[in-house]
């Protein structure tokens, strides 16, 4: 079988005089190709800016074009954009608006993508966008009234679906977003928006091995959204490829050198890649857990016991070795007796009252013996933990620490969640701020 022949970006943005809408399908197409392309356009992005450095005129408004569409694919959104505010016509107007769609700003955008339609742009492509836009600011009426005077496209236009896709998305309609993502990408295989997305609603529902396969897709089709990398890489490291997770991290940093998420996401990597695993360990790890998470309803306990228990929200024996004699006895109507039954109890497991306390086992201080709080205090410390709508890392992290409510994860100290594989200073600040906004904290904060 005979390879395509790569088509040549720097005859494409640099030997020829004009760059129009069959210029830009013509650069996507060119990294699809995937290869040196990217590095080629690299390569071609350092002579435009020569270019453009040494021309006036009309002449100079097409290097700031070409230049735009280079920085554009390379994923460099707000210098691109402002390459595009210094060339003129459709097709720069038009991708201004798209930039600074993507980078929230959405009135500019609209005067924008106005301009390019009165130039001479595709009506509907530009309403697309608009519909886009009415979206991102909240508005899901108006984008559903535009989406509507556009069925026509249906039979045809990856965009169409994909803007429906998103709209249902907002909506929280994952199923019928999920059907018009498929059909976006069954007539643009390569539309980097619907692979985002459609990985990204696989990641959320657990399903690790398509969203990866999916991300992986969206990598040969720029421009890459910055989440791709991001949520890939933390794909990657919960399949301990530490090595690919820097990469993605390091693509971020090549496009956007201030990425603090990214420059603290790459730490993180780099030091996994140098951690010591030991699969024997993590058995008995996994063993002891599932001990640990044993109902104290399984074992026959006095009624006494079992009520005391029940008034402190004791569950597992787990909670048990999380708390103190003293805090047991403490507890009314809990007394020697109840103390030493208990006690016989946890020591069939070969555990004992307190022992996480002492040693730092796993789920430390899940439990806490409860101050008395009231009805109105209980009921947000009751509320599950994805209420705080976390990052997929941060999220990852509260699923592995068996994290469900916020009462949970207040009993955690920011020490015990930095302990967390894959769980650092960013994710821990995204937790600290999102508990805030229920004026709670970390315990020890």
């Amino acid at each position: 079988m005979v390879e395509p022949m790569l088509i040549d970006l720097k005859q494409l943005l640099v030997e020829r005089e004009d760059c129009d809408a069959g210029t830009v399908t013509k650069v996507r197409e060119a990294l699809g190709q995937g290869g040196t392309q990217l590095r080629s356009l690299r390569e071609v992005t350092d002579i435009l800016r020569k270019k453009v450095e040494s021309a006036s005129g009309a002449a100079a408004k097409r290097w700031h074009l070409k230049l735009a569409v280079a920085l554009y694919f390379l994923g460099h959104t707000s210098e691109a954009a402002e390459q595009f505010k210094q060339s003129e016509g459709a097709l720069a107007n038009y991708y201004l608006g798209r930039c600074l769609t993507s980078l929230g700003q959405y009135d500019e955008a609209l005067k924008a993508f106005d301009k390019a339609e009165k130039a001479g742009y595709n009506a509907s492509q530009v309403a697309l966008q608009r519909a886009g836009v009415a979206r991102e600011k909240g508005d899901l009426a108006q984008a559903r009234q535009v989406l509507s005077k556009l069925e026509d496209l249906s039979t045809h236009s990856a965009e169409y679906h994909y803007q429906v896709a998103s709209n249902y998305l907002a909506e929280g309609e994952r199923l019928q977003a999920v059907k018009h993502l498929e059909r976006a990408i069954e007539l643009d295989p390569g539309h980097p928006g619907a692979l985002f997305r459609l990985a990204h609603v696989n990641d959320l529902a657990g399903n690790d091995e398509e969203a990866v396969e999916l991300y992986e897709r969206c990598l040969k089709h720029p421009p890459l959204h910055v989440g791709t990398l991001v949520n890939l890489g933390v794909l990657y490291e919960d399949s301990d490829r530490y090595d690919k997770a820097a990469e993605c991290y390091r693509r971020i940093l090549a496009a956007e050198p201030t990425h603090e998420q990214a420059r603290l996401f790459l730490k993180d990597a780099q030091a996994s890649q140098t951690m010591y695993y030991s699969p024997e360990d993590e058995r008995a790890m996994s063993q002891f857990s599932q001990v640990l998470e044993i109902p104290v309803t399984d074992f026959e306990l006095s009624v006494r016991s079992r009520n005391c228990l029940k008034k402190m929200n004791i569950r597992t024996l787990g909670d048990l070795t999380r708390v103190s004699r003293e805090q047991l006895l403490s507890s009314k109507n809990f007394g020697e007796t109840s103390l030493k039954e208990i006690e016989d109890m946890l020591a069939t497991k070969g555990l004992r009252i307190g022992q996480s306390l002492e040693q730092g086992g796993p789920g430390e201080g899940r439990f806490r013996a409860p101050a008395a709080v009231s009805e109105a205090e209980a009921a947000v410390l009751g509320k599950p933990v994805s209420e705080l709508n976390l990052s997929v890392r941060a999220r990852k992290c509260m699923n592995r620490l068996g994290i469900t409510t916020l009462g949970e994860l207040v009993q955690r100290t920011a020490d015990e969640l930095l302990e967390a594989k894959n769980f650092g200073m960013t994710s821990l600040n995204e937790v600290r701020e999102k508990l805030a906004q229920y004026g709670l904290s970390l315990r020890g904060d």
